[in-house]
């Protein structure tokens, strides 16, 4: 247990903990967030425009390393100066494509209602992906992820109304062998969940097994999946300056068939970026838009999202270090940015905590709400992220949850509402100098809705909780980890398409699945 003393560290504590987990678990509805605030911008326009100018520089007179051959070939017909795999490009061509791609998107899982929208004032929250290790209360320890934690994960990723898309493996399934791993775990993510998928673009075969068993899963005619985005690959760049083969080339084979790209350099400042933070937003700008002008000079108007992942390293360790002052201001830097250039944003909600302690609420707090601030609309890693995105933690996913739904509490419009019944003179007159307002009627007809009502938070003071057992709080998450799991339902999927999707499966795993070094 992160919080308490080593007496408290034991799984039978844990286990205990689950037993005693009975309350009801209070979730708000599904539903897309829309992110009412104006946003944080702390630079002013000539910050943007110096930002934008260095971004350009680094694109006309530096240049990008393109590793992929195709890419090369696309850049040469465009008209960009091509120096083996570095490719220069002017600011006019890369601002004229850059402004084909949509402000505002949709992306259409196999259960309709559960379509999200990108863009605009829309904020969504995803699950954490593809840390190696897991960790949890009943093990006590570090380990490599198997595919039970993965589908346990992908449980709590279908029941949270609050996680609206599933990202990559939200832990590696290291028992299972990498050449076929994206067809058991998109499997169990098509069938645990009906929300919107992540294909990893880490060769074609895998790419194109992942679009194929989403539009297997939908049920769609080719024609029908590529007409708009049901699914949607996740880059990073590798920085300084360049992008490699199998992601670009996973892109490219998404776009072309319709599906939305996300292009997320990850860029930590004093390491991997220049140590100031304008100069590692300058870098991750750069190399962002570099691949999202390819993308729409292949297929004009094509779903793109622009992701930041600049924070910087602790200066003494050289690890990376996540909910930071900087990683707050780098994330509405971006944000800034992302408007200026009409592109959907992507952020994180990380950490660099090794437990799910304070530390490790602190900083994801401190990074969600970057998130809110910088007008984001995709937050990667929201739930259930430790170690710097090496280890996923159920625990964590929980108390993620809570966080996440004050958050989309807070954006509530009834919250700020002014009408007269919630201005509420009548009732402040009716109460008086000398009375209260629990017992009259304009709380009566209110006090159930009226405030946030937590499912992991307790609220009752000392006594009352060391009366109930002096749970702390990461039990506590462990309890409602464990009602989920044992309480879990798959949502429905059509038998037939189900059958198709075993076969395609089996079959792809009789040819190998994807090429592996091992």
């Amino acid at each position: 247990m992160a919080d308490a003393p080593k007496r408290r560290r034991s799984g039978g504590r844990a286990a205990n903990a689950a037993k005693r987990q009975t309350a009801e678990i209070n979730q708000m509805p599904w539903r897309i967030p829309v992110n009412t605030d104006r946003p944080t911008e702390p630079l002013f326009e000539d910050g943007v425009q110096a930002i934008h100018d260095g971004a350009m520089r680094i694109l006309e007179d530096i240049g990008i390393e393109f590793l992929n051959e195709e890419a090369i070939e696309l850049f040469k017909q465009a008209g960009c100066t091509v120096n083996g795999t570095n490719v220069r490009m002017g600011r006019d061509w890369v601002m004229e494509m850059v402004a084909k791609a949509p402000e505002q998107f949709d992306i259409t899982p196999r259960n309709p209602d559960r379509k999200i929208t990108m863009g605009g004032k829309h904020i969504l929250f995803g699950n954490v992906s593809s840390p190696p290790n897991y960790f949890d209360l009943e093990i006590g320890k570090k380990v490599s992820g198997n595919r039970k934690q993965c589908a346990d994960l992908l449980r709590l990723t279908q029941h949270f109304n609050c996680i609206h898309f599933a990202g990559g493996y939200p832990v590696e399934p290291v028992d299972v062998h990498a050449s076929v791993r994206h067809l058991d775990v998109v499997f169990d993510k098509l069938v645990i969940g009906d929300k919107v998928v992540h294909a990893y673009s880490l060769g074609k075969e895998r790419v194109e097994d992942v679009m194929e068993m989403v539009r297997i899963s939908g049920g769609w005619t080719d024609e029908e999946f590529q007409a708009s985005p049901k699914m949607y690959t996740n880059i990073n760049s590798t920085s300084p300056l360049k992008h490699d083969v199998p992601m670009i080339d996973g892109c490219l084979r998404c776009v072309r068939k319709g599906q939305a790209v996300v292009v997320t350099p990850f860029t930590l400042a004093g390491a991997m970026a220049p140590v100031t933070m304008a100069g590692a937003v300058t870098l991750s700008i750069a190399e962002a838009l570099s691949a999202i002008a390819l993308f729409q000079y292949v297929r004009p108007g094509a779903a793109c999202v622009i992701g930041t992942f600049t924070s910087n390293v602790d200066m003494k360790s050289g690890a990376p270090a996540f909910g930071t002052p900087e990683y707050m201001r780098a994330t509405q830097m971006t944000g800034q940015m992302a408007r200026f250039y009409g592109l959907p944003m992507r952020s994180s909600g990380v950490c660099a905590a090794n437990v799910p302690d304070g530390q490790a609420m602190w900083e994801t707090s401190n990074s969600l709400w970057a998130a809110v601030q910088s007008g984001t609309n995709m937050v990667y890693h929201a739930a259930g992220w430790l170690e710097g995105g090496l280890i996923a933690s159920p625990e964590k996913f929980v108390m993620d949850c809570e966080v996440i739904q004050m958050i989309q509490r807070y954006m509530e419009p009834q919250i700020t509402a002014t009408a007269p019944e919630d201005i509420a003179v009548d009732a402040i007159k009716e109460v008086g100098p000398n009375g209260h307002f629990f017992g009259i009627q304009h709380t009566q007809d209110r006090y159930e809705e009226a405030f946030y009502s937590p499912f992991v938070s307790d609220w009752r003071n000392f006594e009352a909780w060391e009366l109930s057992g002096a749970v702390w709080t990461a039990e506590r998450a462990h309890g409602v980890f464990k009602e989920i799991i044992n309480t879990f339902e798959e949502p429905p999927m059509d038998a037939a398409l189900r059958s198709k999707l075993e076969d395609f499966v089996a079959r792809r795993k009789s040819e190998g699945g994807a090429p592996t070094d091992f």
